[in-house]
């Protein structure tokens, strides 16, 4: 008899550039080597999957016996910068097929790399990206603000902001609250 073990995915969470850009906690949710691993947003929340929308402004395909290619998407607040290779093939196929400028919704993996002169590098590893519309984007802004705003709403009081508290200070409401509303400026409704 089969085990009926259930796999379920992680929710895809919704963050807007200069947050993503931001995070720099990453860690291990188990000692498994195949445990998940989460990243705390600097607004109080885990994730180990996202869901962005934005502008593809560019692409550049690298290597070549081990080909991948690089993007930037850009929201009202900033720059993601996203990347698909061998181990994400039908993500890579999509982003090869997409002519710059577009507006894409992407779904990845948040990865943090830190370099030798500790600076961290935060990126997303593709599993698929697709040409959207503006009012895909403008609706993507105004849930991705909601969901920020209830984050600083809850920042302190669950076990996650406690330690994106420890992490990035006290000051994040009152920085994010600011990167939300200007973000809000440039939704055309």
């Amino acid at each position: 008899m089969r085990s009926q073990t259930t796999f379920e995915r992680e929710p895809a969470r919704r963050v807007f550039a200069a947050e993503f850009r931001e995070t720099r906690y990453q860690f291990k949710d188990g000692d498994d080597e195949k445990s998940p691993t989460y990243v705390i947003f600097p607004t109080g929340i885990r994730s180990n999957r996202v869901f962005i929308v934005g502008t593809l402004t560019e692409k550049q395909r690298q290597g070549d016996q081990n080909v991948f290619y690089r993007g930037r998407v850009v929201d009202p607040t900033g720059t993601f910068f996203i990347m698909a290779g061998s181990y994400q093939p039908e993500a890579m196929q999509q982003l090869a097929r997409i002519e710059p400028p577009a507006f894409v919704a992407v779904v990845g993996k948040p990865n943090l790399f830190t370099t030798q002169d500790g600076n961290c590098l935060v990126s997303v590893r593709t599993e698929s990206i697709t040409v959207v519309d503006r009012e895909t984007r403008d609706l993507w802004v105004l849930d991705t603000a909601r969901s920020t705003l209830d984050r600083l709403d809850a920042f302190g009081t669950t076990d996650d902001s406690r330690k994106a508290m420890e992490e990035y200070g006290t000051q994040v409401p009152h920085i994010y609250r600011k990167i939300v509303y200007d973000a809000l400026t440039q939704v055309q409704m």
